[in-house]
C-alpha cells in the first residue's frame, strides 16, 4: 500500500476489505508458536485475527498511518513500516499472509521474490487480491471523465495490478513458490455511502486518477463517474463495485539457502 492512505477513512467506511478477509484465515491454517508475516496489513484487523491462534504475527504496511493506528489498535503485535518489494527477511516465517494488497504492488516480479525469500523452505503462502477484470466498469466510468476534464491518455494513470490466474501462478512459480490453490472469481461488493458510494470508493482508493485535477475539476470528476459508470453498478440504495478476486495458495519450495529463489 502507498504512504498516502486516510487510516481512519480506510477502517469507518471501508471496512468491507477486512471484513471478505477473513475467508483467507482458515486457508491460512495457522498454529500456535508459528511466525506469521501478514503483507500490507493495514490497520491490522486481520492481523489480530491470526494471533489468535497463538501464532506470531509480524504485520508490515507501507503507509505509517496504517501502522500508527494498528499498533494503536492492538499494542501487544508487532508491526512495522515498509514496502513490500524492499524486504529484507529470508527465510524467517512459517506462513505469509495477504490480503487486498498486491494489486498495488509493483513490479509484481519483485514482490513475489522478496513474499517467496521471506518464507522458510516448506512455509506456506496464501493471498488473495484483485485479478483480471477487477473494477473495469469503475475504471472505465473514470477514463471516460478523464478525458471530458480535458485529460489525455488516463490510462497511464492507472495505478493497479490485475492480472490472468495463469500471469500470477508463473511469476510465482519463478520466484519459488509452487502454487497449490489458484482461482479468479466475482465478488461483486456493496459501496457504502449509498448514493455517495462511488465517490467514497475515489475519494479512498483512486487518489492516482485524480491526482492532475484540481480541487474544482476533482469535485467535477466525482459528480461525472456516477453519470456514466454501467448502470449494472447501480443497486437499489446504492452502488456495487465489480471486484474481481484472485485467490492463491502455495509453499515455498527449493533447498535451504537464505536466498532470493530466481
Amino acid at each position: 500500500m502507498s504512504g498516502g492512505w486516510n487510516a481512519s477513512l480506510y477502517d469507518g467506511s471501508h471496512g468491507f476489505v477486512a471484513q471478505y478477509g477473513r475467508a483467507l484465515v482458515p486457508l491460512l491454517e495457522p498454529r500456535a508458536g508459528e511466525r506469521i508475516l501478514d503483507v500490507g496489513c493495514g490497520t491490522g484487523q486481520l492481523t489480530a485475527e491470526i494471533a489468535e491462534s497463538g501464532a506470531r504475527v509480524v504485520g508490515i504496511d507501507a503507509s505509517p498511518a496504517m501502522v500508527a493506528q494498528a499498533r494503536e489498535k492492538y499494542p501487544s503485535l508487532e508491526f512495522v513500516t515498509g514496502s513490500v518489494c524492499e524486504m529484507e527477511y529470508a527465510e524467517e516465517f512459517d506462513a505469509l499472509f495477504s490480503n487486498a494488497v498486491l494489486h498495488w504492488v509493483k513490479p509484481p516480479e519483485v514482490a513475489a521474490r522478496a513474499m517467496a525469500r521471506a518464507l522458510k523452505p516448506g512455509g506456506r503462502l496464501v493471498v488473495e487480491f484483485g485479478g483480471r477484470g477487477n473494477v473495469a466498469g469503475l475504471v472505465e466510468a473514470a477514463y471516460g471523465a478523464l478525458r471530458r476534464l480535458g485529460i489525455a491518455e488516463p490510462e497511464g494513470l492507472n495505478p493497479w495490478y490485475y492480472p490472468s490466474v495463469g500471469e500470477y501462478t508463473a511469476l510465482l512459480e519463478a520466484s519459488g513458490i509452487e502454487v497449490t490453490l489458484a482461482m479468479l472469481f466475482e465478488r461483486p461488493t456493496p459501496l457504502q455511502e449509498g448514493e455517495a458510494g462511488i465517490a467514497a470508493w475515489f475519494r479512498m482508493f483512486g487518489g492516482a486518477l485524480m491526482a492532475p485535477l484540481h480541487a474544482e475539476q476533482a469535485a467535477e470528476f466525482l459528480r461525472l463517474v456516477p453519470e456514466t459508470a454501467p448502470a449494472h453498478l447501480r443497486r437499489e440504495g446504492g452502488w456495487t463495485a465489480d471486484y474481481w478476486r484472485l485467490r492463491v495458495v502455495g509453499r515455498r519450495n527449493g533447498p535451504k539457502t537464505g536466498a532470493c529463489p530466481t
